[in-house]
Protein backbone atom coordinates (compact mmCIF):
# COMPACT_ATOMS: atom_id res chain seq x y z
CA UNK A 1 0.00 0.00 0.00
CA UNK A 2 2.70 2.55 1.00
CA UNK A 3 5.03 1.42 -1.69
CA UNK A 4 1.81 2.46 -3.91
CA UNK A 5 1.15 5.83 -2.27
CA UNK A 6 4.60 7.06 -2.19
CA UNK A 7 4.50 7.94 -5.67
CA UNK A 8 1.33 10.35 -5.60
CA UNK A 9 3.10 13.10 -4.41
CA UNK A 10 5.17 13.21 -7.62
CA UNK A 11 1.97 15.15 -8.99
CA UNK A 12 2.51 18.02 -6.79
CA UNK A 13 6.28 18.86 -8.15
CA UNK A 14 5.36 22.11 -9.53
CA UNK A 15 6.12 24.98 -6.54
CA UNK A 16 3.00 27.33 -6.49
CA UNK A 17 2.89 30.63 -4.42
CA UNK A 18 -0.06 30.32 -2.15
CA UNK A 19 -0.88 32.53 1.35
CA UNK A 20 0.56 30.14 4.13
CA UNK A 21 -2.97 28.82 6.01
CA UNK A 22 -0.36 26.03 7.66
CA UNK A 23 0.18 26.73 11.93
CA UNK A 24 3.67 24.91 12.52
CA UNK A 25 2.73 23.90 16.41
CA UNK A 26 6.04 24.33 18.13
CA UNK A 27 5.44 21.75 21.35
CA UNK A 28 8.57 23.15 23.53
CA UNK A 29 5.87 25.08 25.57
CA UNK A 30 4.07 21.13 26.35
CA UNK A 31 7.44 19.70 27.10
CA UNK A 32 8.33 22.47 29.34
CA UNK A 33 5.45 22.40 31.20
CA UNK A 34 6.46 18.86 31.88
CA UNK A 35 9.89 19.55 32.41
CA UNK A 36 8.95 21.66 35.31
CA UNK A 37 6.48 19.42 36.93
CA UNK A 38 9.13 16.74 36.58
CA UNK A 39 11.98 18.75 38.28
CA UNK A 40 10.21 19.60 41.36
CA UNK A 41 9.43 16.03 41.76
CA UNK A 42 13.24 15.29 41.32
CA UNK A 43 14.31 17.94 44.39
CA UNK A 44 11.62 16.64 46.45
CA UNK A 45 13.28 12.44 46.73
CA UNK A 46 16.28 12.40 48.84
CA UNK A 47 18.38 10.07 46.01
CA UNK A 48 19.23 11.28 42.24
CA UNK A 49 17.01 8.84 39.94
CA UNK A 50 18.79 6.52 37.60
CA UNK A 51 17.53 5.33 34.32
CA UNK A 52 19.34 3.20 32.34
CA UNK A 53 18.83 2.18 28.60
CA UNK A 54 20.58 -0.52 26.17
CA UNK A 55 21.07 0.18 22.60
CA UNK A 56 21.73 -2.67 20.35
CA UNK A 57 21.54 -1.05 16.68
CA UNK A 58 23.07 1.66 14.74
CA UNK A 59 19.31 2.41 14.26
CA UNK A 60 19.64 6.67 13.85
CA UNK A 61 16.55 6.99 15.31
CA UNK A 62 17.54 4.89 18.44
CA UNK A 63 20.53 6.98 18.67
CA UNK A 64 19.08 10.28 18.27
CA UNK A 65 16.40 9.40 21.03
CA UNK A 66 19.46 8.43 22.98
CA UNK A 67 20.64 11.66 22.75
CA UNK A 68 17.17 13.41 23.51
CA UNK A 69 16.91 11.23 26.31
CA UNK A 70 20.54 11.77 27.98
CA UNK A 71 20.27 15.69 27.69
CA UNK A 72 16.72 15.95 29.30
CA UNK A 73 18.48 13.76 32.01
CA UNK A 74 21.05 16.09 32.95
CA UNK A 75 18.65 18.86 32.43
CA UNK A 76 16.14 17.42 35.15
CA UNK A 77 18.75 15.91 37.80
CA UNK A 78 18.35 12.69 36.24
CA UNK A 79 21.52 9.73 36.65
CA UNK A 80 21.20 8.80 32.63
CA UNK A 81 23.38 5.51 32.24
CA UNK A 82 23.21 4.28 27.93
CA UNK A 83 24.78 0.57 27.38
CA UNK A 84 25.69 -0.26 24.31
CA UNK A 85 25.82 -4.08 24.06
CA UNK A 86 25.09 -7.08 21.98
CA UNK A 87 21.26 -7.90 21.21
CA UNK A 88 22.15 -11.35 22.25
CA UNK A 89 23.00 -10.02 25.80
CA UNK A 90 20.29 -8.13 26.21
CA UNK A 91 17.93 -10.80 28.62
CA UNK A 92 20.74 -11.20 30.59
CA UNK A 93 21.40 -7.43 31.09
CA UNK A 94 17.37 -6.47 31.29
CA UNK A 95 17.32 -9.15 34.18
CA UNK A 96 20.84 -7.64 36.07
CA UNK A 97 19.00 -4.08 36.14
CA UNK A 98 16.31 -5.36 36.98
CA UNK A 99 17.63 -6.87 40.31
CA UNK A 100 20.00 -3.62 41.10
CA UNK A 101 18.27 -1.45 43.46
CA UNK A 102 20.33 1.71 42.09
CA UNK A 103 18.81 1.57 38.97
CA UNK A 104 15.13 3.05 39.01
CA UNK A 105 13.96 2.81 35.44
CA UNK A 106 14.95 0.50 32.56
CA UNK A 107 14.63 1.46 28.90
CA UNK A 108 14.93 -0.44 26.03
CA UNK A 109 15.45 0.95 22.39
CA UNK A 110 13.80 -1.37 19.59
CA UNK A 111 13.74 -3.41 17.26
CA UNK A 112 16.25 -5.55 18.65
CA UNK A 113 15.75 -8.68 16.89
CA UNK A 114 12.88 -8.03 14.64
CA UNK A 115 10.30 -10.25 13.78
CA UNK A 116 12.43 -13.21 15.06
CA UNK A 117 10.55 -15.74 17.16
CA UNK A 118 11.34 -16.66 20.81
CA UNK A 119 12.04 -19.78 21.90
CA UNK A 120 9.68 -18.92 24.84
CA UNK A 121 6.81 -17.95 22.24
CA UNK A 122 5.85 -14.68 20.44
CA UNK A 123 8.34 -12.37 18.61
CA UNK A 124 11.98 -11.83 21.10
CA UNK A 125 11.21 -8.54 21.30
CA UNK A 126 8.04 -8.82 22.63
CA UNK A 127 9.63 -11.52 24.95
CA UNK A 128 12.24 -8.76 26.25
CA UNK A 129 9.69 -6.12 26.50
CA UNK A 130 7.92 -8.68 29.23
CA UNK A 131 11.60 -9.66 30.64
CA UNK A 132 12.03 -5.90 31.88
CA UNK A 133 10.32 -5.33 35.54
CA UNK A 134 6.76 -3.38 35.86
CA UNK A 135 8.70 -2.03 38.48
CA UNK A 136 10.73 -0.31 36.51
CA UNK A 137 9.27 -0.49 32.92
CA UNK A 138 9.60 2.94 31.98
CA UNK A 139 8.24 2.33 28.04
CA UNK A 140 4.87 0.59 29.86
CA UNK A 141 5.76 -1.81 27.36
CA UNK A 142 5.23 -5.03 29.46
CA UNK A 143 2.52 -7.23 29.65
CA UNK A 144 0.87 -5.58 32.54
CA UNK A 145 1.02 -2.13 31.15
CA UNK A 146 -0.45 -3.31 27.51
CA UNK A 147 -2.81 -5.11 29.08
CA UNK A 148 -4.26 -2.35 31.15
CA UNK A 149 -3.99 0.07 27.94
CA UNK A 150 -5.92 -1.77 25.99
CA UNK A 151 -8.93 -2.50 28.14
CA UNK A 152 -8.56 1.01 29.40
CA UNK A 153 -7.50 0.15 32.69
CA UNK A 154 -5.98 3.73 33.95
CA UNK A 155 -4.76 3.02 37.67
CA UNK A 156 -2.90 -0.05 39.14
CA UNK A 157 -4.66 0.23 42.46
CA UNK A 158 -8.56 0.13 43.50
CA UNK A 159 -8.25 3.85 45.36
CA UNK A 160 -7.46 4.90 41.98
CA UNK A 161 -4.31 6.60 43.42
CA UNK A 162 -1.28 5.27 41.38
CA UNK A 163 -1.40 5.51 38.06
CA UNK A 164 -0.69 2.67 35.44
CA UNK A 165 2.50 3.44 32.90
CA UNK A 166 1.55 4.18 29.04
CA UNK A 167 4.09 4.44 26.09
CA UNK A 168 6.17 7.49 26.32
CA UNK A 169 5.71 8.00 22.19
CA UNK A 170 1.72 7.63 22.42
CA UNK A 171 1.00 9.36 25.48
CA UNK A 172 3.16 12.52 23.76
CA UNK A 173 0.55 12.33 20.79
CA UNK A 174 -2.41 12.66 23.40
CA UNK A 175 -0.62 15.43 25.95
CA UNK A 176 -0.46 17.35 22.49
CA UNK A 177 -3.77 16.71 21.32
CA UNK A 178 -5.07 17.61 24.84
CA UNK A 179 -2.93 20.79 25.21
CA UNK A 180 -4.50 24.39 24.21
CA UNK A 181 -2.36 24.36 21.18
CA UNK A 182 -4.39 22.53 19.34
CA UNK A 183 -7.76 21.86 21.38
CA UNK A 184 -8.51 18.39 19.90
CA UNK A 185 -9.85 17.00 23.34
CA UNK A 186 -13.50 18.45 24.48
CA UNK A 187 -12.18 18.53 28.34
CA UNK A 188 -15.91 19.57 29.25
CA UNK A 189 -16.70 15.37 28.67
CA UNK A 190 -15.89 12.70 30.90
CA UNK A 191 -12.30 11.20 30.20
CA UNK A 192 -13.41 8.78 28.18
CA UNK A 193 -15.42 10.60 26.08
CA UNK A 194 -13.71 13.70 25.28
CA UNK A 195 -12.79 12.33 21.67
CA UNK A 196 -16.50 12.08 20.94
CA UNK A 197 -17.58 13.00 17.15
CA UNK A 198 -13.75 13.15 16.43
CA UNK A 199 -12.77 10.54 13.12
CA UNK A 200 -8.83 10.37 13.26
CA UNK A 201 -6.36 8.20 11.10
CA UNK A 202 -3.12 6.75 12.17
CA UNK A 203 -0.91 5.72 9.53
CA UNK A 204 1.71 3.34 11.71
CA UNK A 205 0.08 0.37 13.99
CA UNK A 206 3.28 -0.84 14.92
CA UNK A 207 3.56 -2.70 18.46
CA UNK A 208 5.00 0.43 19.98
CA UNK A 209 3.53 3.40 18.70
CA UNK A 210 0.69 3.25 16.19
CA UNK A 211 -1.53 -0.06 17.72
CA UNK A 212 -1.14 1.76 21.26
CA UNK A 213 -1.75 5.23 19.96
CA UNK A 214 -4.99 4.37 17.86
CA UNK A 215 -6.03 2.47 20.77
CA UNK A 216 -5.80 5.26 23.15
CA UNK A 217 -7.61 7.41 21.13
CA UNK A 218 -10.63 5.14 20.58
CA UNK A 219 -10.38 4.50 24.62
CA UNK A 220 -11.38 8.17 24.85
CA UNK A 221 -14.13 8.22 22.12
CA UNK A 222 -12.84 8.73 18.91
CA UNK A 223 -13.09 6.83 15.48
CA UNK A 224 -9.57 5.59 14.73
CA UNK A 225 -8.71 4.71 11.35
CA UNK A 226 -5.67 1.76 11.83
CA UNK A 227 -3.39 1.62 8.58
CA UNK A 228 -0.78 -0.63 8.13
CA UNK A 229 1.14 -1.95 5.12
CA UNK A 230 -1.54 -4.19 3.49
CA UNK A 231 -4.56 -3.41 5.48
CA UNK A 232 -7.02 -0.79 7.33
CA UNK A 233 -9.26 -1.17 10.04
CA UNK A 234 -11.58 1.06 12.01
CA UNK A 235 -10.87 0.74 15.58
CA UNK A 236 -13.99 2.27 18.24
CA UNK A 237 -13.68 1.51 21.82
CA UNK A 238 -12.28 -2.33 22.58
CA UNK A 239 -13.38 -2.87 18.83
CA UNK A 240 -11.66 -3.50 16.22
CA UNK A 241 -13.83 -3.89 12.84
CA UNK A 242 -13.27 -4.44 8.87
CA UNK A 243 -13.51 -1.75 6.86
CA UNK A 244 -13.30 -1.18 2.68
CA UNK A 245 -12.33 2.06 3.56
CA UNK A 246 -8.97 3.21 1.95
CA UNK A 247 -6.03 5.34 2.67
CA UNK A 248 -7.61 8.33 1.46
CA UNK A 249 -10.89 7.69 1.80
CA UNK A 250 -9.89 7.76 5.67
CA UNK A 251 -8.06 11.31 6.04
CA UNK A 252 -10.55 13.06 4.03
CA UNK A 253 -13.02 12.77 6.57
CA UNK A 254 -10.19 12.60 9.20
CA UNK A 255 -10.16 15.61 11.99
CA UNK A 256 -6.84 14.33 12.62
CA UNK A 257 -3.53 12.30 10.64
CA UNK A 258 -0.81 10.95 12.47
CA UNK A 259 1.56 9.38 10.08
CA UNK A 260 4.68 7.36 10.94
CA UNK A 261 5.84 5.69 8.05
CA UNK A 262 9.52 5.31 8.06
CA UNK A 263 10.07 5.81 4.24
CA UNK A 264 11.29 9.03 3.43
CA UNK A 265 9.48 8.50 -0.11
CA UNK A 266 6.05 8.59 1.63
CA UNK A 267 3.99 12.09 1.58
CA UNK A 268 0.43 12.24 2.53
CA UNK A 269 -1.15 13.59 -0.60
CA UNK A 270 -2.31 16.53 -0.64
CA UNK A 271 -6.17 15.63 -2.01
CA UNK A 272 -6.63 14.34 1.13
CA UNK A 273 -6.64 16.93 3.40
CA UNK A 274 -9.59 18.56 4.54
CA UNK A 275 -9.45 21.93 5.77
CA UNK A 276 -8.93 22.74 9.78
CA UNK A 277 -7.22 19.09 9.92
CA UNK A 278 -4.37 18.55 12.11
CA UNK A 279 -1.55 16.53 11.36
CA UNK A 280 0.83 14.82 13.42
CA UNK A 281 4.17 13.55 11.80
CA UNK A 282 5.91 10.70 14.30
CA UNK A 283 8.36 9.62 11.51
CA UNK A 284 12.08 10.16 11.05
CA UNK A 285 10.91 11.54 8.03
CA UNK A 286 8.74 14.39 7.04
CA UNK A 287 5.93 12.21 6.16
CA UNK A 288 3.91 16.07 4.90
CA UNK A 289 5.48 18.26 2.47
CA UNK A 290 4.21 21.66 4.04
CA UNK A 291 4.77 23.59 1.09
CA UNK A 292 2.28 21.55 -1.02
CA UNK A 293 -0.37 22.10 1.43
CA UNK A 294 0.17 25.63 2.16
CA UNK A 295 -3.38 26.72 0.28
CA UNK A 296 -5.42 24.31 2.75
CA UNK A 297 -7.30 26.56 5.32
CA UNK A 298 -6.37 26.16 8.95
CA UNK A 299 -3.81 23.01 8.87
CA UNK A 300 -2.19 22.55 11.98
CA UNK A 301 1.19 20.84 11.75
CA UNK A 302 2.93 19.02 14.45
CA UNK A 303 6.37 18.38 12.81
CA UNK A 304 7.97 15.72 15.52
CA UNK A 305 7.02 15.24 19.09
CA UNK A 306 10.32 13.85 20.10
CA UNK A 307 10.36 16.50 23.50
CA UNK A 308 6.93 15.47 24.90
CA UNK A 309 8.58 11.78 24.39
CA UNK A 310 11.17 12.15 25.92
CA UNK A 311 9.30 14.31 28.76
CA UNK A 312 6.93 11.40 29.04
CA UNK A 313 9.85 9.06 29.80
CA UNK A 314 10.70 11.36 32.80
CA UNK A 315 7.72 11.06 33.79
CA UNK A 316 7.16 7.74 33.91
CA UNK A 317 10.12 7.65 35.47
CA UNK A 318 8.69 9.63 38.74
CA UNK A 319 5.59 7.41 38.98
CA UNK A 320 7.30 4.39 39.35
CA UNK A 321 9.12 6.01 41.79
CA UNK A 322 6.54 6.93 43.89
CA UNK A 323 4.28 3.49 42.94
CA UNK A 324 6.49 1.18 43.94
CA UNK A 325 10.33 2.44 44.97
CA UNK A 326 9.83 4.66 47.94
Amino acid sequence: MFKKICNTHKRFSKTVNYRTFVKKINISDISNVYHNEINNSVKKLNFKPKLVSFLCSNDPGAIQYAKWTQNTCFKLGINFELKKINKNDLEKNIIKANNDSNINGIMVYYPCFGTKPSFYGDTMDNYLRDTVSYKKDVEGLCYMYRNNLYHNKRFIDNYNRNKSILPCTPLGIIKILESDLLAIYNKKLTKNKQLTNKIITVINRSTVVGHPTAAMLANDGADVYSVDLDSIYLMKKGQIIDTDYTLDKACKISDVIISGVPDRNFLIDPLWIKPHTTIINVSPYNNLDINKVNHIKGIKYVQQVGSVTVAMLMRNLITLINNYQI
